[in-house]
């Protein structure tokens, strides 16, 4: 256990933790919302703290990251914990669940990574995932910056869910992140996943321009798929930037909800409402639909290939389109 670095001792042995905005009050013996932050003492302990659930080395379009370091990969740990609860939760065996872990230092973590480069792997660093990396905030914390000095890359996959100021702390030693925008109302994110929006919008706002974002919409059937709600979605990213990368993600039955399958052509219809404003729409987690290739937005030349996880550089001159000479926004190629 670590002490939490972000909460506020009250009266009669209650703490609030500050981690997210739930701002959880937290009576002794009590934990909070994620079941990871635990009041002992009048001190608020994060239980999870070195304690890793699932690791492997995944190719970085997993998370994914498509105009970060291509065809590279990155060695990525999770926990267990979450501050949301959304029904439809792909992880819901870790993030909800109880599952087996292992004790890892951040010194630890760091040298696993770099062995996978002396074994001559293609991995540029570490990436905090699978259950929600903020709830992981002090071992990301103490790790992130040993990487930096490493010389390995940090990579959050997360749900965005984090007060302001844990966020702008840790955002140093960060390079880039994938954050999920579930939906594009408050009423979704209160009644399918135990939050607001807000929160969220604001972390993709303070985030970009710090690292590399990019953003991923798991389209449920029926509940956040309506072109309104996706057109509103797609306003706001291209008054961020119309460069951000966005991932319509293809829905399966999971955890509490058992509605039916995204349909194909509500994705297609997604993708096509996002290509009018912004330059880089994908769909995962249907292969089907070949919508995972990067073309240049001026000429439509396609600038890499992707079959599931294997990638192809085939369109590139450096960082420019190799037809019409366009530069195109992707760290990692020089």
């Amino acid at each position: 256990m670590r002490e939490v670095m972000f909460y506020e001792k009250k009266e009669k042995g209650l703490v609030t933790c500050q981690v997210c905005p739930k701002i959880c009050s937290i009576p002794e013996g009590r934990a909070g919302f994620c079941r990871v932050r635990e009041n002992h003492g009048g001190v608020l302990y994060a239980v999870n703290y070195g304690r890793v659930t699932s690791g492997g080395l995944d190719p970085v379009e997993k998370k994914p990251l498509y105009h970060f370091y291509p065809g590279s990969y990155i060695l990525s740990f999770g926990s267990f914990g979450c501050n949301l609860r959304c029904g439809f939760c792909q992880n819901w065996t870790i993030a909800h669940g109880d599952p087996p872990a292992r004790e890892f230092t951040p010194r630890q973590a760091v040298d696993m990574a770099r062995q996978e480069l002396d074994r001559d792997y293609p991995n540029i660093g570490i990436a905090y995932t699978y259950n929600e990396p903020f709830m992981w905030y002090e071992f990301i914390a103490d790790t992130a910056p040993l990487a930096h000095q490493a010389g390995l890359k940090n990579v959050l996959v997360t749900n965005g869910y984090v007060s302001e100021a844990p966020l702008r702390e840790i955002l140093p030693h960060i390079d880039a992140m994938n954050i999920d925008v579930k939906g594009f109302t408050d009423h979704y994110y209160r009644k399918n996943c135990a939050g607001r929006l807000e929160p969220v919008l604001r972390t993709v706002e303070i985030a970009h321009g710090k690292c590399h974002v990019e953003l991923t919409t798991l389209l449920v059937t029926g509940l956040n798929d309506t072109p309104e709600e996706i057109s509103r979605l797609v306003d706001w990213v291209a008054s961020l930037d119309r460069e951000i990368p966005l991932h319509f993600s293809r829905y399966f039955p999971n955890f509490e909800v058992d509605l039916p399958p995204t349909p194909l052509e509500t994705l297609e219809r997604a993708r096509e409402t996002a290509l009018e404003k912004l330059s880089y729409v994908y769909i995962g987690n249907a292969p089907n639909l070949g919508a995972s290739d990067t073309v240049c937005p001026d000429c439509g030349e396609k600038l890499i290939e992707r079959f599931g996880y294997s990638t192809k550089l085939s369109g590139l001159d450096g960082k420019n389109c190799r037809r019409c000479g366009r530069e195109i926004r992707i760290k990692g190629i020089t």
